[in-house]
């Protein structure tokens, strides 16, 4: 028995995707008779808002699904976070990071660079280089030392898959914890023994891992499960129509049809046949979960 979570950030409606992800990790718990969990992941108070998680909250029961203990906010979990952090910081495992968005955006496109990882630009900069750089007023995040350090993950759906650990952000440059470190540290407090969650943040868990190991905490296991993509074969979006509960609410769509349509996807049910979670649990293989992106067509 895993236990299980789904983790959404708070800034907008769930749509199609998020939802069709929510329900295959309640199927992974659920279906070995195990906990799950929902944790709101609010970290960045630009986006997230109360509103938004009541209305995600109310639409994955309307779905259908439940969860065992009261919502955890990641908001809520601050010292926890920074815990984590100082042990790092005292552990001499990071180091202040400088560069813009824009800048690491650039950098990384060089033929030498592992895509999507940090060049190691701040890397070892000295004493003098960064004091320099906080004089000027250039706010520092704080970046993981970690040494492409080669890291080895098993994915149920992919199998095992190996990739150099890169220097994540720790702390944004504006002070908050990054997502890397609290969801680490969230899942292993919280419990969860199994992560449920879009393919891609695939790139990113080998790095999470080997944070894990570094905070002796204990790995989960993982599942990457395929993103669903709009009729032009990009990532669902709003731009693509009617795509949260309350727009195909408009439109004459129930959320009793959307989980047809989810299980369908699957191949948990025929495309128009009215369908319970309890039938959906009865039906779950998870040796049998699609592997490739769900076309949403018009």
């Amino acid at each position: 028995m895993a236990v299980g979570r789904f983790a959404p950030s708070p800034s907008g409606a769930l749509h199609l995707g998020n939802l069709r992800t929510a329900l295959l990790a309640w199927l992974f718990a659920r279906a070995e008779g195990s906990r799950f969990l929902l944790r709101v992941e609010d970290l960045d108070p630009g986006t997230s808002s109360a509103e938004h998680e009541a209305g995600q909250l109310a639409d994955l029961v309307a779905l259908g699904l439940d969860w065992d203990e009261p919502v955890v906010r990641q908001s809520e979990r601050r010292a926890e976070h920074e815990a984590a952090l100082s042990e790092l910081v005292a552990g001499g495992l990071t180091y202040p990071c400088f560069c813009s968005r824009r800048e690491v955006r650039e950098a990384s496109a060089a033929p030498h660079v592992l895509p999507g990882t940090y060049p190691g630009t701040c890397r070892h900069l000295s004493a003098d280089e960064a004091a320099a750089r906080v004089a000027s007023g250039r706010p520092a995040a704080l970046r993981l030392r970690a040494s492409g350090k080669s890291v080895t993950i098993v994915d149920r759906l992919r199998g095992a898959i190996t990739r150099p650990a890169d220097d994540i952000v720790l702390r944004r440059n504006d002070g908050v914890p990054a997502y890397h470190v609290a969801v680490v540290v969230d899942d292993a407090d919280q419990g969860v023994e199994e992560v449920v969650r879009g393919d891609d943040l695939l790139p990113a868990t080998p790095s999470q891992a080997h944070l894990l190991d570094l905070l002796g905490r204990p790995r989960p296991t993982w599942a990457h499960v395929p993103l669903v993509l709009g009729p032009d074969g990009e990532r669902l979006a709003k731009r693509h129509g009617a795509v949260t509960l309350a727009d195909l609410a408009i439109i004459g769509v129930d959320a009793a049809t959307v989980r047809t349509r989810l299980a369908a996807s699957l191949g948990l049910a025929a495309p128009d046949e009215p369908v319970s979670m309890h039938q959906l649990l009865d039906r779950f293989d998870p040796t049998a979960v699609p592997t490739t992106p769900w076309l949403m067509v018009d």
